[in-house]
């Protein structure tokens, strides 16, 4: 199962919407087959290990990291693929809570006679498919913000100089995570104040994620490079998602909105004013922190726009998941304590 799940993370970058599923086929101790989900619309990974396996298959035990899946979509059902390859034994990590599947892929397997087991390696298979099971679940992405600060928890100079606080080994960093994420979300403040690409740079980037930016007044000028970089952009406005009392996009519809857009996992990088409403609303699962070995002072920029707090209690809490040195800098991976 170990083995599948290295297998399910090479397809970290390619196959959203779906999600990241490995499968090996074993036969006693000896491996016969393996495969892995490489891109939606194309065979899963239980017909790249069947492949592999020839008419091996037969009496084998198949090791895949979601159940199998039960319908007909832009492929046949693995199921009914591991049937017809006269598998004898069915081993995965995860249930898969497409409302599609949902156990029947197992009810399936069972009802054909063989012998179907579940839950090894489970952590670990939910894990690598965050994102999925969020959208399943909440019909939301997971949705993760990358802040860069100071020691100190400044984000810029008092006069916005920001270009670089922190190193070339964390800004390599976050290219990794962008190239893995279905979308960047950001705002038109960012767009206006940086004109960013928001694309991703770093390795083989076989698709770029999607651009979603609040611009609730339509602020952005067609001439920004978000809409001449590579990949797409979509800029949602009042008129798309409306306006709350404060008259800004309320960032629980703009959430469900990419749900529904079948967005696993978001990256968001922007600004202390959208930074702050995602933390105060309860709307970040992830929290990636960089903090470089420097201080800026108490006139730099803060981290976010965080509210006052009259008692401690009231401070949200976080686990830390990952604290790891990047280049000079310091990355912190934080998870809030309710999606944990």
């Amino acid at each position: 199962m170990q083995r599948a799940l290295a297998l399910a993370a090479l397809g970290a970058r390619s196959t959203q919407p779906n999600p990241r599923v490995g499968c090996v086929i074993a036969l006693g101790e000896r491996i016969i087959g393996e495969g892995w989900h490489q891109r939606a619309g194309e065979p899963h990974a239980e017909v790249f290990a069947l492949r592999e396996a020839g008419d091996a298959a037969r009496g084998a035990t198949a090791f895949v990291t979601l159940e199998p899946c039960n319908h007909h979509g832009r492929t046949p059902p693995c199921s009914e693929a591991l049937i017809a390859a006269g598998v004898a034994r069915v081993i995965y990590a995860c249930g898969d809570p497409n409302p599609r599947v949902d156990g029947s892929g197992a009810a399936r397997l069972r009802a054909a006679g063989v012998l179907v087991e579940h839950g090894l390696e489970q952590a670990a298979g939910e894990e690598l498919n965050l994102g999925f099971f969020s959208r399943m679940r909440r019909r939301r992405p997971w949705l993760r913000l990358k802040l860069a600060a100071s020691l100190d928890g400044r984000t810029a100079l008092a006069n916005g100089e920001s270009r670089w606080i922190t190193s070339a080994e964390a800004r390599a960093d976050v290219q990794r995570f962008r190239a893995e994420s279905a979308a960047i979300l950001s705002t038109s403040a960012t767009v206006l104040a940086d004109d960013p690409e928001l694309t991703a740079r770093e390795g083989e980037v076989s698709r770029q994620p999607l651009r979603v930016i609040l611009d609730a007044h339509g602020r952005i000028p067609s001439s920004a490079r978000i809409f001449t970089a590579p990949g797409r952009t979509v800029c949602l406005s009042r008129e798309q998602i409306g306006l709350d009392a404060a008259g800004r996009l309320p960032l629980p519809a703009v959430l469900a909105w990419m749900g529904g857009a079948e967005l696993n996992e978001v990256w968001t990088e922007a600004g202390p004013t959208l930074a702050g409403a995602l933390l105060a609303e309860g709307l970040v699962d992830e929290l990636v922190l960089y903090l470089a070995p420097r201080l800026l002072g108490p006139t730099a920029r803060p981290l976010a726009a965080w509210p006052n707090l009259e008692r401690l209690a009231d401070a949200p809490a976080w686990q830390v998941r990952d604290l790891r040195q990047i280049g000079p800098d310091i990355r912190i991976m934080l998870r809030r304590l309710e999606a944990a």
